[in-house]
């Protein structure tokens, strides 16, 4: 990919990451709302309480090795040759497990549908196995252009085959299809990105150097996505199939949001990290830069989509989902939040400090599985058990911030200044555009004047005060314009 310095490799990383992810929400909230029309609560509770299982699969076939790769400073073919085969036998193996796992799946959640559709759905996670190192090799150059070209296609694919399954009447097989394909898609268009090809001559030497660093990568990206899935466990344990599917509604879209903005981020900082090196002094400037730009995002998109929730649900897929406003609302703040921590443990990662990741991980998902519990003995609702979350999910960003300081020095009170205008800007102009529009009975003009109302407050208001980061941004896509023009 041609660059000129790792200022403009990152930029350009950002940007793709920023077309290919918000592209990708836009034709995912497309998708999701035909689909929410076409199913019911119980079709997506089913597929919701299998999903935390998918999702530690697809960490365990992973073994935390796309980031030792990353993070692994010349990286040979015998490395990823490697890794592949590795992942093949760990996926096979995995799919060999949960296929004879998934009768007491079924009797966990009492759902005897379930032990067929398991079966199905977790042989996406063997297909993606395939993808692993091609997309370690792609990400590892911050090739993102490629990245959004795979994943635009994977999406617009297997979109299509879910929407058509679910008209023909085949419910939630028409979702695990629709995993399915996408993996199926992405696999091989890795491979054609990517150009590498593996063979057999394998070496058990690199799995070993990178075992220590990959090791604590897998428990911690396990514990990850039980953090971000627990509720579709414990709420599939103690409630219904329809509040599972209301729950897994509302985060569908609060994650649709804030992944948009993780990926960017995910895409460029581990990598850029890396190849800035060890001096604490760049490390920061990288760090405050990559914050302000992460925050500069996040909170208006988050807190925009929070403030829409109710006109976004019933104009999008019906008044049936009414009931998932209160949980959207509450979880698009917590996960405003979600990019910020992506950028401190992605620098944390970079310094090789795997084992920070992993436990503060550990210790955040203890906690929150505590927490959320303890509220349901006490009788609280799902709500509050959102609440609680969101509030973990807001702290801990504190937390993040006490090893970060560790590593690079970078103050407490430079992260409060880094973060705490985009904060209060983005909080403002949402509560100015709720209290002006409440007026307003159409719920389409309701809709589109809050969206353009708030974008307009927050951007005129940056820009009133002299923001540097929207006029570099400003900047950089003018430069870009002229150049190819």
């Amino acid at each position: 990919m041609p660059t000129t310095n790792l200022k403009d490799k990152a930029a350009q990383g950002f940007l793709w990451g920023a077309l290919n992810n918000g592209t990708m929400q836009v034709l995912n909230a497309v998708f999701g709302i035909v689909l929410a029309r076409l199913l019911s609560q119980e079709d997506y509770g089913l597929i919701g309480m299998l999903t935390i299982f998918t999702l530690i699969a697809n960490s365990l076939q992973d073994s935390g090795f796309v980031a030792a790769l990353t993070n692994r400073r010349n990286a040979t073919h015998r490395d990823y040759n490697s890794v592949f085969w590795f992942n093949i036998c760990v996926s096979l193996c995995l799919y060999i497990f949960l296929f004879f796992f998934a009768p007491l799946i079924a009797d966990f959640f009492n759902e005897p549908i379930l032990t067929d559709l398991s079966r199905y759905y977790f042989f996406g996670f063997f297909i993606a196995s395939f993808s692993i190192v091609p997309r370690a090799i792609l990400f590892r150059q911050i090739r993102q252009r490629e990245l959004a070209i795979m994943g635009l296609v994977a999406l617009l694919v297997s979109g299509i085959v879910g929407i058509t399954m679910a008209y023909n009447g085949m419910a939630y097989w028409g979702l695990a299809t629709q995993t399915i394909t996408f993996n199926l898609m992405v696999s091989i268009l890795s491979w054609v990105f990517s150009c590498w090809r593996p063979t057999m001559l394998v070496s058990i030497t690199p799995i070993r150097e990178m075992f220590g660093f990959s090791s604590k990568m897998l428990i911690t990206n396990i514990f990850n996505q039980v953090n971000n899935n627990i509720f579709s466990l414990v709420l599939g344990k103690l409630y219904t199939k329809v509040e599972v599917g209301t729950y897994s509604q509302a985060n569908k879209w609060n994650l649709m949001g804030a992944s948009t903005i993780t990926g960017m981020v995910q895409g460029v900082a581990q990598p850029t990290f890396v190849q800035v090196g060890d001096d604490p002094a760049r490390l920061r400037r990288a760090f405050s830069k990559m914050l302000r730009f992460t925050c500069f995002i996040s909170f208006p998109v988050m807190f925009g989509l929070s403030l829409i929730a109710p006109e976004f649900i019933v104009l999008l897929i019906k008044d049936k989902w009414l009931s998932s406003v209160h949980f959207m609302q509450y979880l698009c703040i917590g996960g405003a939040f979600l990019p910020i921590a992506t950028l401190y443990f992605n620098l944390i990662i970079s310094r090789g400090k795997s084992n920070i990741y992993m436990w503060n991980i550990i210790a955040q998902g203890c906690t929150i599985l505590s927490c959320i519990l303890l509220v349901h003995v006490f009788g609280g609702s799902i709500l509050h058990m959102i609440q609680t979350y969101v509030t973990i999910i807001i702290l801990w960003t504190g937390i993040w911030h006490i090893f970060l300081y560790k590593e690079i020095r970078y103050s407490f009170l430079s992260a409060i200044r880094d973060i705490l205008p985009f904060l209060f800007i983005a909080s403002i102009s949402m509560l100015i555009t709720y209290f002006a529009t409440r007026w307003i009975d159409n719920l389409y003009l309701l809709l589109v004047t809050r969206i353009f109302l708030a974008s307009f407050l927050y951007l005129a208001t940056l820009w009133l005060f002299g923001t540097k980061i929207l006029y570099e941004c400003i900047s950089y896509l003018l430069h870009k314009k002229q150049t190819k023009g």
